[in-house]
């Protein structure tokens, strides 16, 4: 079959557009990094799906910006490498906001405000941080309650802070007594403690963290992510995920239902 020119032309030209078309198609997914590890705020199924409050806020965020989410699992230090380099657009994972963190990431406004909880094997002599005075603890590698747990070491006293990569290590420690505490996310220790047996949250510390989702510095995204967000509290629909996840009504006039503007360092 002979083509005449302006018939190749033609094809070429449709093929062209066909490639470019291909990226753009490939990069309507919002690709989201999560702690796999992490419930009731994420967690992964026996399948292999996540789920989890978290989850949940960032499937709405993807549908009310016409997309899906693509969860990929990593390690919780990974999660900050992966923001930084662009290979996910947003984080969750309980996250914290601090000054710190806000000088290379960006931040969407909070949605729960958090509390570090210690938890101890049943019938410890640990009731009070003041307790925890020449006891060996573990936190988790580069999370919020490490640092705090760290930068108060002189005053509180513990003998030790073991650094952890998983939540399931650090507990797996507390179980076989290589520590005697550990400090996380109150939320996600009283959930563990639901799911393993011989461990309580002996008490919360009240810090003032707050916790939201991180995107990569300046993403052209957070000015949207952050109205969508706005518009969940309004809604009600914030407040049905956390009463579905966390099992009470959030605070009436808390970070969960009350609509903020994006965090800048001292702002928050």
């Amino acid at each position: 079959m002979i083509l005449n020119r302006r018939a190749v032309m033609g094809a070429v030209t449709g093929l062209a557009l066909g490639l470019c078309a291909m990226p753009a198609l490939a990069q309507d997914v919002l690709r989201v990094g999560a702690y796999p590890a992490n419930p009731p705020w994420q967690s992964r199924t026996e399948t292999g799906e996540f789920e989890g409050f978290e989850v949940d806020i960032v499937n709405e965020i993807a549908a009310r910006m016409g997309t899906t989410a693509q969860i990929e699992g990593y390690d919780f230090r990974a999660l900050f490498v992966a923001a930084a380099s662009g290979r996910v657009d947003m984080v969750i994972s309980s996250l914290t906001i601090t000054d710190e963190r806000l000088e290379s990431q960006s931040f969407t406004q909070p949605y729960v405000e958090g509390a570090l909880g210690v938890a101890v094997l049943e019938g410890s002599e640990i009731q009070s941080l003041e307790d925890l005075r020449g006891r060996r603890i573990g936190t988790i590698a580069t999370s919020f309650p490490e640092r705090w747990m760290n930068e108060r070491a002189e005053e509180i006293g513990f003998a030790a802070n073991n650094s952890y990569d998983t939540t399931a290590n650090m507990l797996t420690d507390l179980m076989t007594r290589r520590v005697e505490a550990v400090v996380n996310d109150a939320v996600g220790l009283r959930y563990a403690a639901t799911q393993m047996q011989g461990i309580e949250v002996s008490h919360e510390i009240v810090t003032g963290e707050r916790f939201a989702m991180m995107l990569p510095k300046d993403s052209p995204m957070l000015e949207q992510v952050n109205e969508i967000i706005s518009e969940m509290k309004r809604d009600g629909t914030m407040a049905a995920l956390y009463e579905r996840w966390l099992g009470a009504p959030p605070p009436a006039d808390g970070l969960t239902v009350t609509p903020l503007p994006i965090p800048t360092p001292g702002n928050y």
